[in-house]
C-alpha cells in the first residue's frame, strides 16, 4: 500500500523555452534566444514543487518512450516524487511552447501528445494510490472525461483541488467536487462569462454559486483571495522582484493543496502557498525555480 500526503493527476510535458525582448503579435516573428528544454507540464510541476517543500508525494500521468519521458522520470525521481504512476504510452511526450519576455510573463502553447491518453480506465486501475492520499490535485491538460473519473475515485474523506488550466466548462459532479477550485484572473472570467463583475470579491460568490465548496482566485504579486463558507478574504503575498513567472501558479496549488492535507485551514494554507509562489518567480524556469521549505521568503 502507498502513503502519501498529496496525489497529483495530471500532465508531464518537456517545456521549449525562448527569451525574447517583446511577445511576438499576431502575424509578427521576433529573435529570440537560443533553445532551452526543460521538465515541466502543471501536473509534474505540481508534483516536484510538493515533493520539494516535503511533501510525499505521487504523480499519476502518461509519457511517451522517448527522451523527454525519459528526462521528466528522472526529475521527478531526483526531486523525490513516487513515479509508479507515471505511465509510458507509444505517443511522444507533450511539449510546451513557451516564450518568456524580460517582465517574466510569458505565452504558451501546449501539444498534449501522451498526456491526452491518460484514460479513465487508468484512473480506476490507480486505487492503491487514491486511497493513500488525502489531498487529489488535478488541472485540465488531460482529457476532461479523465478529470471527471478522478473527482469519482476520491477515497472517503479525501479533498479535490482543481486548477481547471487551460480552463474549459466543468461539468457539475466535478465542480460540486472542488475543495478549492483555483482560478486565476483570465479563468475566473472564462467561467463566469458575461457574469463576471470587476473585482476577486465579485468573481468569488458567484464562482461559488456554480458548485464548488470553495474558491482561491490567484491574484499574482497582490496575492490571493479565498472564499468559502466561512465568508472571503484576501491573503497577501511577500513582495520579491520576479524573474519568471513560468510554473507559479503550479507551486502554488501543490503547496496550498499539501497543506490542506496537514489540516490548515484555506486561508492558512493559501499564505503558505503565497510564499512558495513568490520564491518560484524569482528563478527561470518551472521545475528548477521551486524551493525548498528553507528557501521561503517571510510573510
Amino acid at each position: 500500500m502507498h502513503h502519501h500526503d498529496l496525489l497529483i493527476v495530471g500532465s508531464a510535458n518537456a517545456d521549449l523555452v525562448v527569451g525574447v525582448d517583446r511577445r511576438p503579435a499576431a502575424g509578427e516573428t521576433v529573435l529570440g534566444s537560443d533553445l532551452a528544454v526543460h521538465p515541466g507540464g502543471k501536473g509534474a510541476n505540481q508534483a516536484v514543487a510538493a515533493a520539494r517543500l516535503g511533501a510525499r508525494t505521487a504523480l499519476l500521468a502518461k509519457v511517451g518512450d522517448d527522451e523527454h519521458g525519459r528526462l521528466l522520470r528522472g526529475s521527478l525521481r531526483a526531486a523525490g516524487v513516487d513515479t509508479d504512476g507515471v505511465l509510458v504510452d507509444q505517443t511522444p511526450t507533450g511539449v510546451a511552447l513557451i516564450v518568456v519576455d524580460p517582465s517574466g510573463d510569458n505565452s504558451i502553447v501546449v501539444s498534449p501528445g501522451a498526456n491526452a491518453r491518460l484514460a479513465p480506465e487508468d484512473i480506476r486501475a490507480a486505487g492503491a494510490l487514491f486511497a493513500s492520499a488525502p489531498v487529489v490535485s488535478v488541472q485540465l491538460e488531460i482529457p476532461l472525461a479523465t478529470v471527471a473519473e478522478v473527482a469519482r475515485c476520491l477515497a472517503p474523506g479525501a479533498r479535490l483541488v482543481l486548477n481547471p488550466s487551460p480552463p474549459a466548462p466543468l461539468p457539475d459532479e466535478v465542480l460540486a467536487a472542488c475543495d478549492p477550485l483555483i482560478v486565476n484572473e483570465h479563468e475566473a472570467r472564462f467561467m463566469l462569462g458575461d457574469a463576471a463583475g470587476e473585482t476577486p470579491e465579485d468573481w468569488a460568490p458567484a464562482l461559488l454559486a456554480l458548485g464548488p465548496r470553495s474558491v482561491v482566485v490567484t491574484l499574482g504579486a497582490a496575492g490571493a483571495l479565498v472564499a468559502g463558507p466561512d465568508g472571503t478574504r484576501r491573503v497577501p503575498s511577500p513582495r520579491v522582484d520576479p524573474v519568471d513567472t513560468t510554473g507559479a501558479g503550479d507551486a502554488f496549488t501543490a503547496a496550498l493543496a499539501w497543506r490542506l492535507g496537514r489540516g490548515e485551514n484555506l486561508s492558512q494554507a493559501a499564505a503558505y502557498a503565497s510564499r512558495v509562489g513568490a520564491a518560484a518567480v524569482t528563478r527561470k524556469g518551472a521545475q528548477e525555480s521551486y524551493p525548498t521549505a528553507q528557501e521561503l521568503p517571510g510573510e
